[in-house]
């Protein structure tokens, strides 16, 4: 509804938080969407706790703003003045803190602030630093898993898997870096890495074996390479630098990043396929997509995800 009206919603917000509180209170606004509520005489967090529903309450209500009906929802963070704060900004620090921890559990609630929450922004601090330098380091390492054949019972390619080999931590897992590699966009420089490495050890072990049959490799899409303008002319880079057959190179993506924007979606992967690489879709069944949308998309092989095949033998239902 353009910023006029976005700035009118937040006068409103903070219309109805101060009409709730009494005079010797303070509210506040921090800045973009962000406003502070100082309260006094709070002995004990459910007292807090009932303040902050109070306010989910007002501000579930909707809002009138030129005849539009608005509504929102707030995420809250509560830091309790009685843990030993020396300056006004921790409070704030920690306030912030349960805020966000608030947004990361669904929205549209309050989290109180404890001290592990602090030491866990801290190790994500201290764990983004150290991929950043990671990324500078070439402190990234590649497992392959191989791909067998049920039918004849023989190797036909490998995955391949990246692996962060921590100068302190030691080997640090995907669960552990990956999120965070998504979040902060380093996840851009660590794929084409895991790409052009992948590739060149391919096609590598096809010169060094040539009486070999060739395999395949597999190697994985972020959502982030996904979206990237030039990915299909970065890809076709790396197999010319490398000399490996596209034919051999499998490029897994998940049906999330698909669904997003199906329809450019399709057009890049018609895109892709056209440069004579393969294409998986991965973790299937686990989003929102349908086997009707697999009509529309160009892919050559789908992975059911193991939540399905798990439980294939319970029953009937399960083997159908």
């Amino acid at each position: 509804l353009g910023h006029t009206l976005g700035d009118k919603l937040l006068v409103a917000i903070a219309g109805r938080l101060r009409k709730m509180m009494r005079p010797a209170e303070t509210v506040a606004r921090l800045g973009g969407d962000e406003l502070a509520v100082l309260i006094n005489a709070v002995e004990a967090p459910s007292d807090a706790t009932r303040i902050s529903d109070r306010i989910h309450d007002e501000l579930s209500r909707p809002f009138d703003l030129e005849g539009h009906e608005v509504f929102t929802t707030a995420s809250i963070g509560i830091a309790m003045g009685n843990n030993g704060y020396d300056r006004p900004e921790e409070v704030l620090r920690d306030a912030d803190t349960a805020m966000y921890r608030a947004k990361s559990l669904g929205k549209n609630r309050h989290s109180i602030f404890d001290q592990r929450m602090h030491e866990h922004a801290v190790q994500l601090l201290q764990l983004e630093t150290d991929l950043r330098r990671a990324v500078e380091r070439d402190e990234f390492h590649l497992h392959y898993q191989p791909i067998i054949s049920l039918s004849r019972g023989e190797i036909e390619g490998f995955e391949a898997l990246v692996r962060w080999q921590h100068p302190v931590r030691g080997l640090v897992y995907p669960n552990d870096f990956i999120p965070l590699a998504e979040e902060t966009g380093l996840i851009v420089p660590i794929g084409w890495c895991v790409l052009r490495t992948a590739c060149e050890r391919m096609a590598s072990g096809h010169r060094e074996f040539p009486s070999i049959q060739p395999m395949s490799i597999n190697v994985n899409l972020s959502v982030r390479q996904f979206l990237q303008p030039d990915l299909v002319d970065m890809i076709r880079q790396v197999l010319i630098e490398t000399g490996l057959d596209p034919s051999r190179l499998r490029l897994e993506i998940t049906e999330s990043m698909i669904m997003e924007d199906a329809d450019s979606a399709v057009l890049k992967l018609q895109q892709l396929r056209a440069t004579g690489v393969q294409l998986h879709l991965d973790d299937f069944g686990t989003g929102y997509s349908s086997l009707s949308h697999l009509h529309q998309l160009p892919t050559h092989t789908i992975k059911i995800d193991r939540s399905f095949v798990s439980r294939i033998r319970e029953n009937d239902d399960n083997t159908e």
